[in-house]
Parts: C-alpha cells; sequence; structure tokens
C-alpha cells in the first residue's frame, strides 16, 4: 500500500472510531429537558400553548401568533434546566 493509501486508511479509521465513541455520549441537557418537559407547570404552558396552536389553525386568516406562549414554554423548561445542567457538566 502507498503512503497515500496508508494516510487515507489512517484518516478514515481515526474519524470511525471518534464516531463510534460519540454514540456512546448522552447529552445531559437533552435529559434533562424531556424531565422538566414533565414539570407540572410547564405542563400547563405547554397545554396553552397547543390551545392557542389550535386556535390559530382553525382560523383561515389571522395575525395572531403563538410567540408569547412558545417563548413562556420555552423559558419554563430552559429554567427547569438550568438548575441542574452544570452539576452534570465535567
Amino acid at each position: 500500500m502507498s503512503w497515500l493509501g496508508n494516510f487515507l486508511a489512517n484518516r478514515f479509521l481515526i474519524k470511525a472510531k471518534a464516531q463510534a465513541e460519540d454514540e456512546d455520549i448522552v447529552d445531559p441537557q437533552e435529559t434533562l429537558k424531556e424531565k422538566c418537559r414533565a414539570n407540572p407547570k410547564c405542563v400547563s404552558l405547554h397545554e396553552k400553548l397547543e390551545t392557542c396552536n389550535a386556535r390559530v389553525r382553525s382560523k383561515k386568516q389571522t395575525t395572531e401568533t403563538c410567540a408569547e406562549e412558545l417563548y413562556d414554554w420555552f423559558h419554563c423548561v430552559d429554567h427547569c434546566v438550568s438548575h441542574d445542567l452544570f452539576k452534570q457538566l465535567k
């Protein structure tokens, strides 16, 4: 095998090993987000968002958006996550 073949083989082997190692890592933020979405306060905000979305979809022409409800729900989840996230980072 030529030096170019060796170089390319080693490059792809290293990349494949790195990808295999990345598959084992679980993002703690995603785990916490799932937990926080089940928080009763966040659940109620999500229900308000879904109600707003249904109302907006039912109208043919409207200028209403559900931005405020979406921001409130995101804020609730992010606030909940922020309490525990940095404790889990290394």
